[in-house]
């Protein structure tokens, strides 16, 4: 109540009504006439003092009464130990400082009959673990029987190989668990449009989409013919799809298909309508890749141009090899010097991986840095033209390959190089991550575990950047 309101409200307390005064003089008159008649009745009656006892037992029962009815229906708290009372609601600021218990996120996958009470039982054992289920997802299997997976905070000391038995009594089969992390706790509705954001935007994401979307799996895609022109075995998938068990190939937009294997865990039906679903929102699109740039300024005045590459860079691409000597050439593809043109339609295909192009200010095209899709793993590679090495312009493309491995969840990169290339060692170097250094026939690999905070950390290349847009 405000002060206002508490002003306006003050005189009603105190005002008078003559109506109350008159019922109260009127009960006084009763009362009086009332004790007369009784000191009579007493005084002078034939039973008086009968009936003076008589009074006191009713008094006496009245106020038992009375006292059992206000303890029984007061709103006042109740008296301490009392075993019937509530528990008492805990202080604000107790309840504040105390956390929930922490417990381990894991997400599991069980196929279940698919018949009434079977997801139930399944729940009730999960509960008698102190299993808290977070989410829920149900695939029914065309030959019956369903597969639910769920995302469980599970009690810390609870092994998973309890979890499995409590899963396995209670009727599911073919269990597989997993460790999980903050990111899972987002809906599938959610994530799924997330997912098919950054492919409209970029079609080097249509491969981690997939990735992020059925979960640990291995991705390869096949191009319709071999770098010699002959077609490609296994490039032939349906418009439909294939989903075979632990395997699914899909028709790829840009020619050729892509693969998914989960040697561990089949896919369902609803898995690979998923799957099929953003293959087809990629093939409506086209080809596309965002047009970010970003100028930067040598240290002799020098600038440059980092851009997004693509198939539309294939002439230019082709002229820089020509440009290029034939060491560096072969540094860079670890073969014949003439076969170094077919592999450019492969590395500049965002369906592989992605791919920075470094332009002078006449639009010249004179470094290629590459991020490919290996699998599981990731490979990144630079070209930079014989007289624009040892400039800077290496470290800078790999600074900001790896940032985009970091982005797309990678944990390390590596580099297939030979020792005499100085320059990529260097350039490895200077990142500041932990090197792994490998001979395999003569040629070295070197491979970068990725820190988020070290991999986005900018060498010290000499390079001034002027504006700085989002990749």
């Amino acid at each position: 109540m405000t002060d206002r309101n508490r002003a306006t409200a003050a005189p009603h307390r105190h005002r008078h009504h003559w109506r109350r005064d008159l019922v109260e003089l009127a009960a006084l008159f009763c009362a009086v006439a009332v004790a007369d008649g009784i000191a009579n009745l007493v005084a002078h009656g034939p039973r008086g003092p009968l009936l003076l006892v008589a009074s006191a037992v009713a008094l006496l029962v009245t106020a038992g009464f009375h006292t059992w009815w206000a303890r029984r229906h007061s709103h006042a708290p109740p008296a301490a130990g009392d075993p019937s009372a509530p528990p008492a609601a805990a202080p604000r600021e107790a309840a504040a400082t105390t956390a929930p218990a922490a417990g381990a996120l894991w997400r599991m996958r069980t196929t279940v009959r698919d018949e009434p009470g079977s997801l139930a039982s399944l729940c009730t054992a999960l509960a008698r673990h102190e299993v808290d289920i977070l989410t829920l997802q149900t695939h029914p299997l065309p030959e019956g029987g369903t597969v639910d997976e769920f995302l469980l905070r599970a009690p810390q000391h609870l092994a998973t190989a309890d979890l499995s038995r409590a899963v396995a009594r209670a009727g599911g089969r073919s269990t597989w668990i997993e460790r999980a992390d903050a990111h899972d706790l987002v809906d599938t509705p959610t994530r799924v449009l997330g997912l098919a954001t950054r492919t409209a935007l970029d079609a080097a994401e249509l491969p981690l989409a997939l990735r992020q979307l059925l979960g640990r799996c291995t991705i390869q895609s096949i191009p319709a013919t071999t770098l010699s022109g002959r077609p490609n075995a296994g490039a032939d998938a349906p418009v439909e799809g294939v989903l075979e068990a632990t395997v699914m190939r899909l028709r790829d937009p840009s020619g050729g298909a892509i693969t998914v294997e989960r040697p561990y865990l089949p896919f369902t039906p609803t898995e690979f309508a998923r799957a099929r679903a953003l293959v087809e929102l990629d093939a409506r699109l086209g080809p596309r890749v965002p047009r970010s740039r970003d100028v930067l300024t040598l240290p002799e005045g020098n600038e440059i141009t980092v851009r997004r590459a693509d198939g539309s860079d294939l002439a230019a691409a082709r002229a820089m090899h020509d440009r290029c000597s034939e060491r560096t050439l072969a540094l860079r593809y670890h073969g014949p010097v003439s076969d170094a043109d077919r592999y450019l339609g492969h590395l500049l295909s965002p369906r592989f991986g992605r791919t920075l192009a470094a332009t002078t200010a006449s639009g010249r095209l004179v470094a290629l840095g590459h991020l490919l899709w290996d699998g599981d793993e990731t490979e990144v590679a630079l070209l930079i033209e014989d007289d624009w090495q040892r400039r800077g312009i290496g470290s800078e493309l790999l600074r900001r390959l790896l940032a985009m491995a970091v982005e797309a969840g990678s944990d390390s990169v590596y580099a297939v190089t030979q020792a005499s290339n100085t320059g990529m060692v260097a350039a490895m170097r200077g990142l500041g991550l932990p090197l792994d250094y490998q001979i395999e026939e003569g040629t070295l690999v070197v491979t970068a575990r990725l820190d988020p905070a070290k991999a986005l950390r900018r060498p010290e290349s000499g390079l001034r950047q002027e504006n700085k847009p989002v990749w």
